[in-house]
């Protein structure tokens, strides 16, 4: 069993790409991600609450989330952090992140989940250790969802991660819990040109890629702080 997880994760961490247009793969996921965030906020009265969104301070979106073909209950996927700028306004360059593992509360079957993770102010400190755990190493919520949530918001003050899942076209909180995100190296080597840490991007002063302008725009866009 061992060995077939080892398969699974050497396969997120060196995919092969069937593209020929030269495109990396990181690329993609950022547009990705850039898209999920778009999509989710384009219908105002079934997204992220505004409130919930102007109160984090990062940000964590993994587009197609996959359930392991190879193992019962394997759940990856590869996705990008940004944090706020340390004088408020503004988002981080992304750092890359892999998520392994974790209940969610429901099967996905073999269709593929988009996620999204708020971590509020008292997450962000915890949340950069070399292998971060939802739900052990910090609270972790279902998310609400659209305008009409208020009446969820004071009992959820207190978690220090909120999340969602679209899958089908249906996006809504989720129980995410056990799942273990950790530094994609190699992918933030591809998009800077060295091994930088997530904490290291997010809370320096790096330069955001072009390629990851459409994601930390759209961050912008909805919760700029401006």
């Amino acid at each position: 069993m061992r060995f077939v997880e080892l398969i699974v994760l050497a396969a997120v961490a060196f995919p092969v790409s069937g593209a020929t247009s030269g495109e990396r793969d990181s690329d993609k996921r950022l547009a990705a991600s850039a898209d999920v965030l778009n999509e989710i906020m384009a219908t105002r009265d079934k997204s992220i609450p505004q409130e919930l969104l102007n109160k984090a301070q990062c940000a964590i979106i993994v587009p197609s989330l996959k359930k392991g073909a190879f193992f019962v209950g394997g759940k990856y996927g590869r996705g990008f952090i940004s944090c706020r700028k340390t004088n408020g306004v503004g988002w981080s360059a992304p750092g890359a992140v892999r998520v392994e593992g974790g209940s969610f509360g429901f099967q996905i079957g073999g269709a593929e989940t988009d996620l999204v993770m708020l971590v509020m102010n008292s997450g962000m400190r915890k949340l950069f250790k070399s292998r971060f755990t939802v739900g052990a190493d910090a609270s972790v919520a279902a998310g609400p969802v659209g305008r009409d949530s208020s009446a969820q918001m004071d009992a959820l003050m207190d978690a220090e991660i909120l999340t969602w899942s679209r899958q089908r076209g249906v996006f809504a909180g989720v129980a995410l819990t056990g799942a273990t995100l950790r530094d994609d190296s190699g992918t933030n080597t591809e998009l800077y040109g060295q091994a930088y840490r997530n904490r290291d991007i997010v809370q320096g002063n790096v330069a955001v890629p072009a390629t990851a302008s459409a994601f930390v725009s759209a961050l912008n866009k909805y919760s700029s702080r401006k």
